[in-house]
């Protein structure tokens, strides 16, 4: 826990950060656009049938952002290559031949 990162993977995690941000709010656009535009644009809804269409295009919106953020960030890889509390990551084609000299 004392351990400290390093300038390199703080830039990576801000990278990420923004990458999984701007990707989530393109999805939640289009997510919106695609859940309300067919039934806004096609049909003539009453006002309380567009607020019911509205507000499920809106929280589908939010699922779709709030899925995409943690899809994103929870596939970033952790120091050494491992997540907290995952598998350890598999050795080279080396260790797996028992032998540092044979050569496949």
């Amino acid at each position: 826990m004392g351990e400290r990162r390093t300038q390199a993977e703080r830039d990576a995690m801000t990278v990420e950060i923004g990458y999984a941000l701007v990707s989530s709010a393109v999805l939640a656009g289009l997510t919106f656009a695609a859940a309300s535009a067919p039934a806004l644009l096609l049909f003539d809804l009453g006002r309380t049938a567009r607020t019911v269409v509205l507000g499920l295009a809106t929280a589908a919106a939010v699922l779709a952002f709030a899925a995409r953020v943690v899809h994103v960030l929870w596939r970033f890889p952790r120091r050494e290559g491992r997540r907290l509390g995952g598998p350890a990551p598999a050795p080279d084609r080396a260790d797996r031949s028992g032998s540092a000299d044979s050569v496949t």
